[in-house]
């Protein structure tokens, strides 16, 4: 059995705790390898290896650091189909989404090779007589990420990509369902030139997410996962003094006026629907048709759809999504459906009963369609994380609006029209964090930012981008005077610049 190890301060560890968890292939259901759980001595060390590593890397001009994610970067490129293989082998995902997973996260990289640009702080020159004031953008110290399970590559990359660039260090909880390839994007930052202990990985359950919230070295701590967690763990790490940014989970809607292209509207439906088997933040799994003209057609179309989707292997390339990530999500995804019915939603397509031939004990289930979805259901409030489409009905634009808007969740949302009044007014309006305008996962480019609003996210700052940098560095301001002649006396008031 092959066990996965810590990776600390530029080597592989065994660990100590004799705890483990198993890793799944999903497409079989076999057990495939274990990985290590830490204790709060072994996470201790690595925080202590990060902390002494880090003086002499932020010490490293910005330039240097930015070469170091350039080699990275160019690594990452090199060993893409081989990191693609190992993240579907252990999370389900189809080969051509995993490389979609670790380029999104390379992007992120190569928005911080541009770090010494965006390190620049501000300089005013003759603020008062013979005064300058200036700024300047310093690493905090200690970071560390607390990741999911459906995005392995990407959102580790999002995180430590620019917390490294700008100079801290590292500490890595990457989800126990899939932790090999963080492990390997480790090594790859070491080979690239990054002194041992900058990233650093170590594995666990809740008591090392508790060891890293309560660490007294560590100064900030970014998190995505369910919004339950994500409010505790906000709630912890600020209580000890951590800057914290949690994001949580969504129930991303599709608005579809009547003026829409239908044909484009279902392809875009079904990819952010069932698209990696509905395991994104960023998935579709509402869509609100306006009128029913619209919603008896759209429905028409989604049936036909889905009759064309292909569910399989994730090694497979002919297939659109392969199984979920455990039998214990594929029976929650179930148990969610079957609650859709014995709320009184119309199911219209049932994907539960699906199996693959030769593949019958793997993590499999079918596209599944509901009709008739009502606001009060608790499947429409509740996050399902799978391939499940909820068909919720709405008679008028302002009533479209008002269900996101109003909705607990508020990560993403898209409208899909030819109108762009309409449209403008929409992403004016509506109370959500990210929009997309016939776009239906509006994941936004490296160089801006990801975040949510409401219980979507937890924390004032967001991932990636200039808010990322923000977040992992903090802003000090010199006031400078170079005095000629005479001392003029002690000041007692408060200095100003008149």
């Amino acid at each position: 059995m092959r066990t996965i190890g810590h990776f600390v301060n530029g080597q592989v560890l065994e660990g100590a705790s004799g705890r483990f968890g198993d890793v799944f292939n999903p497409n079989t259901g076999e057990v495939q390898a274990r990985v290590v759980l830490a204790t709060d001595a072994e996470l201790d060390a690595a925080v202590q290896a990060a902390a002494k590593a880090q003086i002499g890397w932020a010490a490293t001009n910005p330039q240097r650091r930015a070469r170091v994610m350039f080699e990275f970067k160019r690594l990452i490129e090199r060993d893409m189909n081989a990191l693609a293989e190992l993240l579907s082998s252990e999370h389900g995902k189809v080969i051509a989404d995993s490389k979609g997973d670790i380029q999104r996260g390379l992007e992120v990289i190569e928005f911080a090779c541009g770090v010494p640009h965006v390190l620049k702080g501000e300089y005013t020159e003759g603020a008062g007589p013979g005064i300058d004031v200036y700024s300047m953008r310093q690493p905090l110290g200690v970071c560390a990420g607390i990741t999911p399970f459906n995005f392995p590559a990407m959102i580790p990359m999002w995180m430590f990509g620019v917390a490294i660039a700008v100079g801290n260090s590292f500490i890595l909880k990457p989800s126990e369902k899939d932790p090999t390839v963080p492990v390997k994007l480790a090594e790859l930052m070491m080979e690239a030139g990054a002194p041992a202990g900058v990233l650093n990985v170590v594995h666990g359950d809740k008591s090392a997410v508790d060891a890293i919230l309560t660490h007294p070295l560590i100064r900030a701590v970014s998190f995505v996962g369910s919004s339950d967690i994500a409010h505790y763990v906000y709630q912890t790490g600020a209580a000890h003094g951590k800057r914290v940014q949690a994001m949580g989970g969504a129930k991303n809607h599709g608005i579809v006026l009547p003026d829409a292209d239908l044909d484009q509207v279902v392809k875009d439906l079904s990819g952010a629907a069932f698209g990696s088997a509905g395991e994104r933040c960023m998935a579709l799994p509402v869509v609100v048709p306006v009128g029913k003209k619209t919603a008896d057609e759209l429905r028409e179309r989604m049936v036909a759809e889905i009759e064309t989707l292909k569910v399989g292997i994730s090694t497979d390339p002919g297939v659109h999504y392969g199984p979920v990530v455990s039998a214990a999500h594929r029976a929650k995804i179930a148990d969610y459906i079957q609650v859709g019915v014995d709320e009184g939603a119309e199911l219209v397509v049932d994907g539960r009963d699906f199996a693959l031939q030769g593949f019958e004990k793997g993590f499999f289930i079918g596209p599944s369609l509901f009709d008739g979805v009502k606001k009060g259901m608790k499947t429409y409030q509740e996050e399902i994380f799978g391939p499940v489409l909820q068909i919720v009905r709405a008679e008028s634009f302002e009533e479209a609006l008002a269900l996101p808007s109003e909705h607990q969740y508020g990560n993403g949302v898209a409208i899909f029209t030819r109108n762009g009044r309409a449209a403008r007014e929409f992403a004016s309006r509506v109370n959500v964090g990210m929009v997309g305008i016939n776009v239906p996962i509006p994941v936004p480019v490296a160089y801006h930012t990801f975040g949510g609003w409401k219980r979507s996210a937890f924390g004032d700052t967001n991932q990636h981008g200039v808010e990322g940098v923000k977040f992992y560095t903090k802003v000090k301001t010199i006031t400078a005077r170079w005095p000629e002649g005479d001392h003029e006396g002690d000041a007692f008031v408060i200095p100003t610049m008149q």
